[in-house]
């Protein structure tokens, strides 16, 4: 059986919620686990010239950050996606894992074509030149 509350999440959407709304919490008020690989671990650890994200997702404590480097991605995944995508669709099949957030256009077919169900995030930011304020519109995606 395939968990509903649980999602594995690829790189962009972390660093997309972190850039809208400062930090990961909104993920744990919608799912009881949020599982993140150790290649996506890696990805955003790496920080960019920046660092941007890399302490809100260090502080985020109570996502279940992989330690250990997945050794069985599908030779498919890895031929079509890129690590961070190909390392989230096969930990969510390795653990039975229904739901799998992925921005990327081609890794959420992919996803799709597995048997996933696949969520993303998209931000939209606009401001209100009467109040004075910078309104963040977040819109979950479920293609």
């Amino acid at each position: 059986m395939l968990e509903s509350n649980i999602i594995v999440i690829n790189t962009a959407p972390i660093i997309s919620i972190i850039a809208a709304i400062g930090d990961l919490r909104i993920l744990q008020s919608l799912y009881t686990q949020v599982l993140v690989p150790f290649e996506v671990c890696q990805e955003i650890l790496a920080g960019g010239a920046s660092g941007f994200a890399v302490s809100e997702f260090e502080d985020a404590d109570w996502l279940q950050k992989s330690q250990i480097p997945l050794n069985n991605i599908s030779p498919f995944l890895l031929n079509s996606l890129d690590l961070g995508e190909a390392s989230v669709i096969q930990l969510a099949l390795n653990e039975n894992i229904q739901t799998v957030c992925i921005d990327e256009a081609t890794g959420r077919r992919v996803a799709r074509l597995s048997g996933l169900s696949v969520t993303g995030v998209s931000v939209f930011c606009c401001v209100d030149t009467e109040k004075d304020t910078l309104l963040i519109l977040n819109k979950q995606l479920a293609e």
